[in-house]
């Protein structure tokens, strides 16, 4: 979570290395939604958790109304539903295309999200997802359950339970161990 204008910066430097932002220089234009839309997006989304976090008074409530209106606006664009506060630095959402994220979920550092994925509550809580977590097209994870670092979650699986042992593959329905190779090679690697 951003506590200060330090982690702001460091999330968007993690957002913008795994996201192959290298040479991207962030300007005011991808304050106001301009550029390429999924990046913009994540600019939009850790202004709002800074100021959501760090700031207040009136002036601040007006500046936060007016990078909402953007970042909902965005939001639909990219048929994202993802609150502020859930996703950790260095998150790499590869496409467009629908991602429903819990208010009560938390993904760790170096996740990378892919479309059609729902992380939702079920029952007394939503996920905690590890870092270096990779989660494939359709995947569906819900529940109050945990997810270990370096794990690789398969396309349409469906994960319903904890899975505390790292660097593995799940998948299926319901979601299974079924690889030793975990996410290695999937995730960004920016260190």
């Amino acid at each position: 979570m951003i506590k200060n204008k330090e982690d702001y910066y460091d999330y968007l430097y993690h957002d913008k290395m795994a996201n192959n932002k290298k040479n991207k220089k962030l300007n005011i234009l991808h304050f106001f939604g301009f550029g390429e839309p999924i990046w913009v997006f994540l600019v939009l989304l850790r202004k709002l958790e800074y100021i959501k976090n760090c700031k207040n008074g009136f002036i601040w409530k007006i500046y936060f109304k007016i990078i909402y209106f953007f970042y909902i606006k965005q939001s639909m664009n990219l048929d994202f539903s993802i609150p502020l506060n859930t996703l950790g630095k260095g998150v790499s959402i590869a496409h467009r295309g629908t991602i429903v994220i819990n208010s009560k979920a938390r993904l760790g550092q170096n996740c990378r999200i892919h479309v059609c994925v729902n992380i939702g509550a079920y029952g007394e809580g939503a996920p905690k997802i590890g870092k270096n977590v990779y989660i494939a097209p359709g995947a569906k994870i819900f529940g109050n359950i945990e997810i270990a670092d370096d794990i690789a979650i398969g396309a349409n699986a469906v994960v319903n339970k904890s899975f505390t042992e790292k660097n593995i593959s799940i998948g299926g329905i319901p979601a299974k161990k079924i690889s030793d190779n975990g996410s290695k090679g999937l995730v960004p690697n920016y260190e």
